[in-house]
């Protein structure tokens, strides 16, 4: 029998219909655009120790990932696909904390000056990038030195974080570059999957981080705490720390999340709007 045949819906159904329909690509772009005006319009002190903080947080990843492969047989041809898993730790007390980190704010910063572009905008966006960046580079910095020169981690489990960490020494600028792509339109994407989904944030942050650390992507926050790790101990010269793993992630990062993602992400709505 049809719905005609019953009758309309009731309340109750229309209600049912409501809150299993999916969100609108729309009203998703909006909730993310809000988000990014209220961030644009946060003090630049709130900004810096946020940034501080998730920049010491990240640590975290590498720290767990470490442990993790520590604990492991070093034969079993699994071992790193297992040991991938801690990666995703600092991204989840990072994101769920509601700290600032650079490469998640790619899309939600840009999301309002790509609905209404400004220079005063633009200024805005500089400004927030600029400051976050800096306080990630110095928390994911500070945590670095304490793990080598304060023995605040076991003599084998250091080992073994700096072991996941010299990957990076095997990869050219130009892989570390095009790696940062995938993973600025990964972690782009987590903010605007989240307001679509309006729910499971842990899953969601889970699984789009560990598909970085599966596909060896390199993520500019994640990737400096591991720069400076092998940097303090003595297997890397600063210079080549910037210009060679730093840098070409960063600007990997930047096309990816906002060259690619977030242009993407307001494009495929800017006639609705």
């Amino acid at each position: 029998m049809s719905n005609t045949d019953q009758g309309p819906l009731s309340a109750s159904e229309k209600d049912d219909v409501e809150e299993r329909s999916s969100v609108r690509a729309p009203v998703v772009h909006e909730i993310v655009r809000k988000e990014g005006e209220d961030e644009l319009q946060r003090p630049s002190a709130s900004l810096f120790w946020s940034g501080l903080a998730a920049g010491v947080t990240i640590m975290t990843s590498v720290i767990a990932e470490g442990a993790i492969r520590n604990k492991l047989p070093a034969d079993v041809p699994w071992r790193e696909l297992v040991s991938d898993i801690g990666y995703s730790l600092g991204f989840l007390m990072v994101i769920l904390g509601r700290m600032q980190l650079f490469t998640e704010q790619t899309i939600v910063s840009v999301l309002p000056l790509a609905a209404d572009p400004t220079w005063r905008k633009l200024g805005k966006i500089a400004r927030l990038w600029s400051i976050v960046f800096i306080a990630n580079m110095l928390g994911a910095c500070a945590a670095a030195a304490l793990n080598v020169f304060c023995g605040l981690m076991g003599r084998e489990l250091l080992a073994s974080m700096i072991e996941v960490s010299s990957t990076l020494l095997h990869k050219t600028p130009s892989e570390i570059l095009l790696q940062g792509i995938p993973a600025g339109f990964l972690i782009a994407s987590v903010a605007w999957i989240r307001a679509a989904a309006n729910g499971d944030d842990f899953w969601i942050i889970l699984v789009l981080t560990y598909a970085i650390a599966l596909g060896d992507f390199t993520h500019v926050i994640a990737g400096a705490a591991e720069t400076f790790l092998i940097l303090f101990s003595g297997k890397l010269e600063l210079g080549r720390a910037f210009a060679e793993i730093i840098v070409p992630s960063l600007i990997g990062n930047i096309l990816g999340g906002t060259g690619l993602f977030a242009l993407l992400a307001h494009a495929q709505v800017r006639q609705e709007l």
